[in-house]
């Protein structure tokens, strides 16, 4: 294992170079980070970098195990003989997050029982039971999966009305994705089905909504003035992704792609690492299908938001806004203009964080690079960041969260309600409000569960990926179930 050589004056180590039988990988992350991970996180590394002419691949400091591969990872091919593997995109299709801008100041929800009657009243608008059906089924379902944010009616993009204050299609990383529509035909019903049950629900597992109020980062006051970021300022934070839509892409593709691998006498030691040639018929149909549930996933986090509004402006008046200050996935797979030509970029549980004057910038952050999302653990910080032009040499690739430490079943065996509940500061004034009545029920979403989400952002800052804008702290969060 050998440290990368320090580069623009940040500290060498941050970086770490590790020589596996398949190949190099490229760790960010710090001495401590990189010196707990598990063995299993290097044997996966192993495995995906003997797929066929891989080119780069790294791990963000937020690394943890995955399924065929781990959570944190950036794999990269030369577009032109590159692989496409769903195992490196993740079954949670064009996950996400999205962070909305409120006129209200922290002070404005000072009083815990007020926190509590705004985390009802977003209960109204956003199902937590896991086969409640969303509210939208005026939508056309075929609408938004070829279209993307474009295939709403009017009505759900609020701001439309008012072309010069509107956000929801610019400030956003994809608003619509292209890709061959008769794909869609070959979908069983009942994808369509579930799919459209499930437009603008939250799921369960990590995902959330929290709302939270904003520190700004001194060093960053300018950009985060021009994003429109205040001290004290409450914001909203959403992550979902594709739901039952990209769940069922998966199912629908591995079969396809098994057969695949067999043909072409490809294998790997796990087998639920899969891929296929991305010139072959069914990596096309892969992608075609992936870009689908980007799509979907992007709208649902829309929706989500859209009914978070309703709420908030039940509690506050109409007067209550909700501007979007930016949308982005972690987990997808597409191609890439670089220096060295173009790319086929997987992300799986890692975020893009685009510098100023990046070309792939959406134009209104051209001059400040976009916002980077990256949410804590329930009960601590999140953070809003800017990528920096040191961060080509990973792709412009930075962490997705804090990452997981343990399993669920193991969060739920060693963390005590007692010690969840101290952590959310329950029956304080500063009070963390969650909508859960028990929180042995999402106790495996405990702090406990995670890494330190401030070690992450150390290790981001430190190998000069991106810089820190503002830090979020939370005020409430809602949860779904299972």
């Amino acid at each position: 294992m050998n440290t990368i050589d320090q580069q623009a004056g940040y500290e060498p180590r941050y970086k770490h170079e590790v020589a596996l039988p398949g190949g190099d990988l490229k760790v960010y992350a710090s001495e401590k980070l990189f010196g707990s991970l598990d063995y299993k996180v290097l044997e996966m590394a192993d495995n995906n970098l003997q797929i066929p002419n891989i080119e780069y691949m790294s791990y963000t400091p937020d690394v943890h195990v995955g399924v065929g591969t781990c959570i944190g990872t950036t794999a990269v091919w030369d577009a032109a003989s590159g692989y496409v593997s769903p195992s490196i995109v993740g079954s949670d299709i064009g996950c996400g997050m999205r962070v909305h801008l409120t006129n209200l100041h922290k002070d404005d929800l000072r009083e815990v029982k007020l926190r509590r009657k705004l985390v009802r009243a977003i209960e109204k608008y956003l199902p937590m039971e896991a086969q409640q059906r969303g509210h939208y089924s005026d939508i056309r379902l075929e609408n938004i999966v070829r279209k993307g944010l474009h295939g709403l009616p009017n009505k759900y993009i609020p701001d439309s009305y008012t072309p010069k204050k509107s956000s929801a299609l610019s400030h956003v990383e994809i608003s619509k994705l292209s890709f061959d529509e008769e794909i869609l035909n070959e979908l069983p019903g009942m994808a369509w089905h579930r799919g459209h049950r499930q437009l603008g629900t939250l799921g369960g597992g990590n995902h959330f909504v929290e709302i939270q109020a904003i520190e700004i980062a001194e060093e960053q006051r300018g950009v985060a003035e021009a994003w429109g970021l205040q001290d004290g300022q409450v914001a909203v934070m959403i992550h979902s992704g594709s739901r039952a839509w990209g769940g069922l892409v998966n199912q629908f593709c591995t079969p396809a792609f098994a057969k695949v691998m067999g043909q072409l006498g490809l294998g790997s030691a796990d087998p639920r690492l899969i891929y296929a040639p991305l010139a072959h018929p069914q990596g096309q149909r892969y992608v075609n299908l992936m870009y689908s549930a980007l799509n979907y996933a992007v709208v649902n986090r829309h929706l989500i938001a859209y009914g978070v509004r309703e709420a908030f402006r039940d509690v506050f008046g109409t007067k209550c806004e909700l501007r979007t200050l930016y949308d982005l996935m972690h987990n997808y797979a597409w191609k890439e203009e670089t220096s060295s030509g173009t790319k086929f970029v997987h992300r799986k549980g890692a975020t893009r964080a685009l510098p100023a004057g990046h070309p792939d910038n959406p134009s209104v952050y051209t001059a400040t690079g976009h916002p980077a999302l990256i949410p804590g653990s329930m009960g601590t910080a999140s953070y809003i960041m800017t990528g920096l032009p040191g961060g080509e040499e990973n792709y412009y690739s930075i962490c997705h969260g804090a990452g997981r430490i343990r399993s669920r079943t193991a969060t739920k065996r060693m963390v005590s309600v007692h010690e969840f509940s101290q952590s959310l500061k329950v029956g304080q004034a500063d009070e963390i409000v969650v909508n859960q009545h028990s929180l042995e029920s999402i106790i495996d979403e405990s702090p406990q569960a995670y890494k330190n989400v401030d070690e992450i952002i150390e290790s981001v800052t430190g190998a000069g990926l991106a810089a820190v804008v503002a830090k979020c702290m939370p005020l409430a969060a809602i949860k779904g179930t299972k």
